[in-house]
C-alpha cells in the first residue's frame, strides 16, 4: 500500500524497497532501507514529506553518507537521498546549489568562476546539505563563513527560506535536525578573486589532505570533534591506539583519527572501535572524545 502511494509521488525507478544502504556511506557499512527514494523536483521532497506526516511513517534524509554510520539493522520506514537535486547556478558573485550537489563540486564551480570563499571545502566529500546539516570545515574555513540562506521544507511541508543566522551554525552543528528542516539548495556570498590565486590554495590544500588521510580506504571522515585544547588524533596516537583493531574495523595508521573499514567490517565493529577509543582516551587523558559522525539506524 505505501509502495503503491509512492510511486504515485515519483517515478517508478525513484522508489527502491529494501536498499542495501552501505551501497550509499562512504563507510561502507549498513542495513537496508524499507523505502528508498531519488526525488527529482523540490515539488516531489515537499510532497514526500507531507506523506510521511499523514501516514505517521519514520522518515528520514540521507546526504552523501560521507559523515555518517548506519546500524548493520537498517533503517525503517521512509529513506530519502536527493542526489539528484545537484545543480550549481553562478549569478556574479553569489553561487546557489541543491542539496544533493556534492560541496567539492560547487568548490570547483566557485573556481571556474573566478569566486574565492570556497577553497576549504574542495576536498570534503560531503553534498550540500549535509555540509550545512553539520557546518562542514576543512583548513580554518567553515560553511557559516560564506552561507548567505537556504531554502528548505519544513517538517509540516512547507518550502521556506532561512538566512544564514536563523540556522545556528557553529562549529560541527546547526538547527536543521532538530527543526526538522530538509535542506533543497543554499546561496553562498563569495567574492571576486584570480582564478589562478583560488587554484593555488586548492592544490594546496588537495596535497596536504592527500599526503594526511587514509583515502584509499572506505571511512566515514574525521571521527571526532576537536576537544578544548587538544588534536583528537594526537590523543589517540598517544593512548597507543594507532593500529588498534576490531573486526574489520582499524584505528588508521596513516592518521589516528580516522577509522577505515579494512576488512568488510561490520557497523557494530565500527562503533564498538569508536567506544573503545573514547573509553581509553577518557582513561588516560581524562578527556572526552566527542564524536563528529552521527550514528544512526538499528541494531539487527
Amino acid at each position: 500500500m505505501i509502495y503503491e502511494q509512492l510511486i504515485n509521488i515519483l517515478n517508478e525507478e525513484n522508489v527502491v524497497r529494501n536498499k542495501p544502504l552501505k551501497q550509499h556511506t562512504y563507510t561502507r557499512l549498513g542495513g537496508s532501507a524499507d523505502f528508498f527514494l531519488t526525488p527529482e523536483t523540490h515539488e516531489e521532497v515537499q510532497e514526500v514529506v507531507r506523506f510521511a506526516a499523514e501516514q505517521s511513517i519514520p522518515f528520514m534524509l540521507l546526504g552523501n553518507g560521507s559523515n555518517l554510520i548506519i546500524k548493520d539493522g537498517g533503517i525503517r520506514g521512509i529513506v530519502m537521498y536527493l542526489g539528484k537535486l545537484d545543480k550549481i547556478k553562478v549569478t556574479n558573485d553569489k553561487l546557489t546549489a541543491e542539496s544533493g550537489a556534492l560541496i567539492a563540486n560547487v568548490s570547483v564551480a566557485a573556481l571556474e568562476n573566478n569566486l574565492t570563499g570556497l577553497e576549504f571545502a574542495c576536498g570534503i566529500p560531503g553534498s550540500i546539505g549535509g555540509a550545512l546539516f553539520m557546518n562542514a570545515g576543512a583548513y580554518g574555513g567553515e560553511i557559516k563563513d560564506v552561507l548567505e540562506s537556504a531554502l528548505v521544507v519544513t517538517k509540516e511541508g512547507k518550502i521556506e527560506r532561512k538566512t544564514a543566522a536563523e540556522l545556528d551554525l557553529f562549529y560541527r552543528t546547526s538547527n536543521i535536525s532538530a527543526k526538522g528542516y530538509i535542506i533543497l539548495e543554499a546561496t553562498f556570498a563569495l567574492k571576486k578573486a584570480e582564478q589562478k590565486t583560488i587554484k593555488a590554495v586548492m592544490d594546496d590544500l588537495t596535497f596536504k589532505r592527500e599526503s594526511k588521510q587514509p583515502l584509499e580506504y572506505p571511512t566515514c571522515g574525521s571521527v571526532f570533534k576537536r576537544p578544548p585544547g587538544f588534536y583528537a588524533g594526537k590523543l589517540i596516537q598517544d593512548s597507543g591506539l594507532q593500529g588498534k583493531q576490531i573486526g574489520g574495523a582499524q584505528v588508521s595508521l596513516k592518521h589516528a583519527g580516522f577509522i577505515i573499514n579494512k576488512d568488510n567490517a561490520t557497523a557494530n565493529e565500527y562503533i564498538g572501535l569508536i567506544e573503545h577509543i573514547q573509553s581509553e582516551v577518557k582513561k588516560q587523558f581524562e578527556v572526552e572524545l566527542e564524536r563528529e559522525v552521527r550514528i544512526i539506524g538499528e541494531d539487527l
